[in-house]
């Protein structure tokens, strides 16, 4: 990946129609969260007020809001004499995100177990058919939004769709990391076999059985944070 390119990938990001101020930040600062977390916008990417004044039509208010809104959820860097950019993703933030999503997935799918049942089982398996497509055509994009489908599916079937929200705004920072665990050979195919643990749990309603298939699945990314850091070091801090 090459952040000499970072002003390409900002005038490639879509104009905001006109709108009031707070909408307008909220729609530029859900563009850039997502440009972010999926890498299209690296780690150390410098961020211009007015490059991004211009290309969303709207004035600098809505702008500066949604970077402050950013820089609150650790996305962005705002340095008055340095400038504004993307943060490196923190390693020692990892763990902690893991802790968080062990904790929260871990009762969502112990709930799932107990109440899915034959017809819950059956929807996550048809996202993990969908899985399996997105490996076979090395579609990233497509498997990444397909494994999203995956733990939102186990939220909805455990009664607490909200908590997935939570969950959310807890891993965008593992979401970082795995956008480059994808391109890794066997790494998508390693996540189905996982997924599949955690559904075939569900569907014969062993709770225990499905929480520890959660928190292994989940605790797979630690190691591969420190292999990342180590081969791109320019993207962590």
């Amino acid at each position: 990946m090459d952040l000499g390119h970072t002003q390409n990938r900002i005038e490639a990001l879509p104009r905001a129609q006109a709108r009031r101020p707070v909408t307008a930040a909220s729609a530029i600062c859900a563009e850039l969260r997502d440009a972010i977390v999926s890498l299209e916008l690296e780690p150390g990417a410098p961020l211009s007020e007015k490059d991004l004044t211009e290309r969303f039509g709207v004035s600098r208010t809505p702008v500066r809001e949604a970077l402050i809104r950013l820089a609150e959820e650790g996305l962005v860097d705002i340095r008055p004499q340095a400038g504004t950019s993307v943060t490196r993703i923190p390693l020692s933030a990892i763990p902690e995100a893991v802790v968080v999503r062990q904790a929260l997935e871990g009762a969502l799918v112990e709930l799932a177990a107990a109440r899915a049942g034959a017809d819950g089982a059956e929807r996550l398996h048809k996202v993990i058919a969908r899985q399996k497509l997105m490996t076979q055509l090395d579609d990233q994009a497509g498997f990444h939004e397909a494994d999203e489908a995956f733990h939102e599916t186990i939220a909805v079937l455990s009664g607490h769709p909200g908590i997935w929200r939570t969950v959310r705004q807890a891993k965008m920072q593992i979401d970082r990391c795995r956008r480059l665990t994808l391109p890794v050979l066997g790494r998508m195919s390693q996540v189905v076999a996982e997924h599949q643990v955690i559904a075939d749990a569900i569907r014969t309603g062993d709770a225990p059985g499905a929480r520890q298939a959660m928190q292994a699945h989940l605790q797979a990314v630690l190691p591969d944070a420190r292999i990342l850091a180590a081969s791109h070091p320019d993207f962590f801090a």
